[in-house]
């Protein structure tokens, strides 16, 4: 039976280990006993991008990453969206980055090098303040998934962005018809119920952590910008 091997461990902002292994030529990254992604279940993280973009209708779009984990979402929103697109990515955690362009070098290729993206080590949520305060353009889309649902798993501070507050601040910092979409490991009627009451059109869609209706339940909201 193959064992998995460590690769590299990183501290977090708030104290918390991150853990890069492979296994049966797979990647995982894990904290604590949580294993927060894996390459061998990309198929949600894919769709995540491809069906926001789908329902925007629009190639050249402002698309604003919270999480670049794996990069899947990234890669997807990459391969759906159009030479004039932006897309900026998000990520807390430098040595994720790191480990993209190191251990996993196989799965990032040469897409860090990609002249629509803009990639930031800070906080989704400054971002999101920006487009509210003026200082950078409005999204017409915002993808979440910083953590394996909509509390703070990864950073106690990430609560704030799934609180009524937070997501108030996600609408405003969207264009006119601009879908904010947040993956899940798990169903959350309480956060359904918040983002229904931010006054934003809200969907929940049910999809498979791989393809071919295979692996885990995992859903994805999408609530668009009226």
């Amino acid at each position: 039976m193959l064992k998995r091997e460590h690769l590299a461990s990183a501290q977090i902002a708030d104290g918390e280990l991150l853990e890069l292994y492979t296994h049966a030529g797979h990647f995982m990254i894990v904290m604590g006993r949580n294993e927060l992604m894996s390459s061998r279940m990309r198929f949600s993280e894919e769709q995540l991008a491809e069906l926001t973009i789908d329902r925007l209708g629009k190639a050249n779009a402002r698309i604003l990453i919270g999480g670049y984990g794996m990069g899947f979402t990234y890669r997807a929103a990459r391969a759906r969206l159009g030479d004039k697109a932006q897309i900026i990515i998000a990520e807390i955690a430098e040595a994720i980055i790191d480990w993209a362009k190191g251990p996993m070098a196989e799965l990032t290729g040469d897409s860090l090098s990609d002249p629509r993206l803009d990639l930031r080590i800070c906080d989704v949520a400054a971002l999101i303040d920006d487009a509210n305060d003026g200082t950078s353009a409005k999204f017409d889309a915002i993808l979440l998934d910083v953590d394996n649902g909509p509390d703070g798993l990864v950073r106690d501070a990430n609560n704030r962005l799934y609180s009524r507050t937070g997501l108030a601040k996600a609408r405003d910092a969207l264009a006119p018809g601009g879908i904010l979409a947040v993956w899940s490991a798990a169903p959350d009627p309480a956060f359904r119920k918040r983002l229904y009451d931010t006054g934003l059109t809200v969907i929940e869609w049910n999809v498979r952590s791989r393809p071919n209706n295979k692996g885990a339940h995992h859903v994805i909201w999408f609530a668009q910008k009226s």
